[in-house]
């Protein structure tokens, strides 16, 4: 098996760290668990266990019998990223947040032993079905499901309180609450809602709505 330049060792790695880290911009835009920095290392880190597996062993004298298989390591990484993808996933009452991090992570993963392997095209266009998959087809999913009208609503509460009061005043205003976070500060209770907006509700109004609330101290909508 020939060994390979610096030069192309670089680019490898290179092409893989791009890749790689331009899916994990689209992630950290979205404020996701796993971001740019996240997805890069794991595209680098596949591309050196391809590298290593492909290359970094024809070196060794094998003894009669036993042939060099250059996949052993790098069909590692595919059940090996699991752990990761793991710990993206985070569960919220009923709803699960994460499934498509961990997809990323793991679609990467597969992009970096692209490059690794010198399969530039795949790795390329692997990349292009991702992004697309996650900007132009979420819109178009989204709109299909009836789901552009979901945003998502700060609701600073008076410590003690429970989300009860609020999550009524929503539903009195004709929105759906989807998935409920709580997260409190020096005194403060803070609830994040993520609301599916009806035709007849509109974010002006639920705000209005919320802070005739005696348990709310405030409201506001992300952006």
């Amino acid at each position: 098996m020939p060994d390979l330049s610096w030069a192309e060792v670089l680019l490898r790695l290179a092409v893989a760290g791009g890749l790689s880290a331009a899916i994990g911009l689209e992630r950290q835009l979205r404020e996701r668990t796993a971001g740019m920095r996240t997805h890069l290392m794991v595209g680098v880190g596949s591309c050196v266990f391809t590298l290593v597996s492909a290359y970094a062993w024809h070196d060794f004298t094998f003894g009669r019998g036993v042939n060099f298989d250059p996949t052993r390591i790098a069909a590692q990484i595919v059940t090996g990223i699991g752990f990761l993808g793991a710990g993206a996933i985070i569960r919220q009452g009923i709803s699960i947040r994460g499934l498509t991090t961990a997809a990323t992570l793991w679609v990467v993963a597969g992009i970096g032993m692209a490059a690794g392997a010198g399969y530039y095209q795949g790795a390329v266009l692997g990349t292009a079905v991702v992004l697309l998959a996650l900007w132009p087809l979420r819109y178009f999913a989204q709109a299909i499901s009836g789901r552009l009208h979901q945003a998502r609503l700060i609701v600073e509460v008076r410590t003690g309180e429970s989300a009860g009061p609020v999550l009524r005043a929503l539903e009195e205003g004709g929105a759906d609450p989807r998935s409920l976070e709580f997260d409190e500060e020096r005194g403060r209770r803070r609830m994040v809602v993520d609301v599916r907006l009806s035709e007849h509700s509109t974010p002006t109004g639920l705000v209005a709505r919320l802070t005739e609330c005696p348990e709310v101290v405030g409201a506001e909508w992300a952006e």
